[in-house]
């Protein structure tokens, strides 16, 4: 059988129907926006939900294209049996009905405001060089001017900031017909700004743009804009009475961004791959947009195609390759006692409570934990459990999606945990160590397990892993793991690099209750005799072999030490 090739980072509607990819169908986004009938809509969704390429798709459907020279260009066949087509001649009559004005600031992530501001410009100025073919129809020279400076990035600021309003009206002259006009991640530049320290200066012509282009503009026919944040309209669309904005909470076109389950289904079955559907549903799943069950399109398209290939192929963590995922490793950062045991609980599989807080800013997203909680989950990392009402206030109890997320919260755990290593003297830790001084090695290890956050079931492997990351420092030591010796398999060797000098064996064993902790490390030291797990050590030349037991309740130890020499 010959398969349709999956749509790896296709975005252009036109190309994933042209050249065949796989394509589930989202057109009757474009029923529920007619009917939605609001001036100005905003989609708020997490990165890689396919929201550029539902925007082309609204492009294509809707704009009376012109080539240079101002013929019509016919895209019906675009659509050609797809869900839209049999909508209804009440839907099927727009198509093809409007002038649009189409501008995408997704790449307008800059180290300085002066890039970005060129960067919008050149995306403005090539919308206004799309539309050429209207130059002579405009009215008054001055107008004209304005124009081609537009169009040639060598306009005043001024004249960029009233730029949607402009073409608009130019449009509306030509076709005398109000233009649509479409944003796609609208507030890219503004997170980068944030993040870069230029934020103020951004908000003020992203501003301008909008209320001339958005607000107070008469030539509009109805605007969508897409991103991954609602940014409070006090901070940019001030006074905007005539703005809907439809988040991830809304029910209103709550399938159109991202897969849903039968969606999934039918994708794994048609690349006759309905074994991968339960891992697949393991890590990518898990998020609910309205009151519908979402899967990242992104991840799902990404495992399918590597799986497709090779049937022993190993889910990996997709989504959190396109960006740097910082805002996990900010909340870290930002964390008090009380925040570091709510990440706990979410790694471990629980939930929060957070009081919901949608009409933000990015200036504010670090003003309180609510508000960085907020941003987390409306930008993909959290899913909404519930959902009520205290008061006048709304809250919601949130958890960790799937098991993609969980991977980039552990990740980052880990290496904030390790920088923390780094930044502390370990010389106490590895001289109670190496003297075998249990009790301030017991001290050391309680001191820095209280400050760690745990990333997963506090099982032997965590506390395995944790002490040896700890060990992996001391000089003159190799580290190694779950080596064969004896009758068993020791959980951690410590061996010198000379082999005069004394070795260590350690055995780690999980108490469920602290009271059971001093018993257990006397457990895990009678199962190294027991199983001569210091065996492989001495056949290697170490005369002098001593063993650590070493018993953990939550962020607690007992350690024992015997002297095996």
């Amino acid at each position: 059988m010959s398969y349709r090739p999956l749509p790896i980072g296709i975005s252009d509607f036109a190309e994933m129907i042209e050249k065949e990819f796989y394509y589930i169908d989202k057109t009757l986004m474009i029923r529920d926006l007619l009917d939605h009938k609001a001036k100005v809509t905003l989609f708020t969704r997490p990165r890689r939900f396919g929201k550029t390429l539902n925007m082309s798709m609204l492009k294509y459907f809707f704009e009376d294209d012109r080539d240079p020279r101002g013929n019509k260009r016919d895209w019906s066949r675009l659509f050609a049996g797809l869900n839209i087509m049999a909508a209804g001649e009440k839907y099927l009559a727009q198509m093809g009905q409007y002038p649009v004005i189409y501008l995408t600031f997704k790449d307008a992530k800059k180290e300085s405001f002066d890039e970005s501001y060129r960067q919008l410009v050149k995306v403005i100025a090539e919308e206004f060089r799309n539309h050429d073919f209207i130059f002579e129809s405009i009215e008054s020279d001055q107008q004209r001017e304005n124009y081609k400076a537009i169009a040639c990035e060598k306009a005043e600021r001024i004249e960029y900031q009233n730029a949607i309003l402009f073409l608009s009206k130019c449009l509306e002259t030509y076709y005398g017909k109000k233009p649509v006009v479409l944003i796609d991640e609208y507030d890219v530049p503004l997170e980068n700004a944030f993040s870069r320290g230029f934020y103020n200066k951004m908000i003020d012509f992203i501003r301008s743009l909008f209320e001339s282009g958005l607000k107070d503009n008469t030539s509009l026919g109805f605007a969508v804009l897409t991103g991954c944040l609602r940014v409070s309209k006090e901070s940019i669309f001030t006074g905007m009475n005539n703005l809907s904005i439809v988040s991830i909470r809304n029910a209103k076109f709550d399938e159109y961004f991202g897969f849903r389950v039968d969606e999934v289904q039918q994708l794994c079955h048609y690349y006759n791959m309905d074994d991968a559907y339960r891992t697949v549903q393991e890590w990518y799943d898990g998020y609910t947009f309205g009151q519908t069950d979402i899967y990242n399109p992104w991840s799902v398209i990404q495992y399918i195609d590597d799986a497709r290939a090779n049937t022993d192929w190993l889910p990996m963590a997709y989504w959190a390759n396109t960006s740097s995922n910082s805002i996990v490793r900010t909340l870290i950062d930002h964390s008090d006692d009380d925040g570091r045991m709510q990440i706990e609980e979410l790694l471990a599989g629980g939930t929060i409570r957070v009081q919901i807080h949608e009409d933000i800013t990015y200036g504010e997203i670090y003003d309180s934990s609510d508000n960085l909680w907020n941003f987390m989950y409306f930008t993909g990392y959290f899913r909404k459990i519930s959902e009520w009402m205290e008061g006048s206030s709304i809250y919601a109890e949130l958890a960790i999606p799937n098991r993609e997320v969980h991977y980039i919260f552990e990740e980052k755990v880990q290496n904030w945990f390790r920088e923390r290593i780094k930044g502390r003297d370990m010389t106490p830790f590895y001289t109670a160590f190496a003297s075998k001084d249990c009790a301030a090695l017991e001290d050391q290890l309680n001191d820095i397990f209280e400050e760690t956050i745990s990333y997963m079931d506090q099982n032997e492997y965590y506390y395995h892993g944790m002490v040896a990351g700890l060990l992996t420092g001391i000089k003159g030591f190799g580290i190694r793991s779950n080596r064969e010796g004896g009758k068993g398999r020791s959980d951690l060797f410590v061996r010198p690099v000379r082999r005069s000098r004394e070795a260590f064996v350690i055995e780690f064993k999980v108490a469920k209750d602290i009271d059971d902790m001093e018993s257990m490390a006397d457990e895990a030291l009678r199962q190294i005799a027991e199983k001569q797990y210091d065996a492989e050590l001495r056949n290697d030349g170490y005369k002098y072999v001593s063993c650590y037991g070493i018993a953990f309740c939550g962020k607690e130890c007992a350690v024992h030490c015997r002297d095996n020499n």
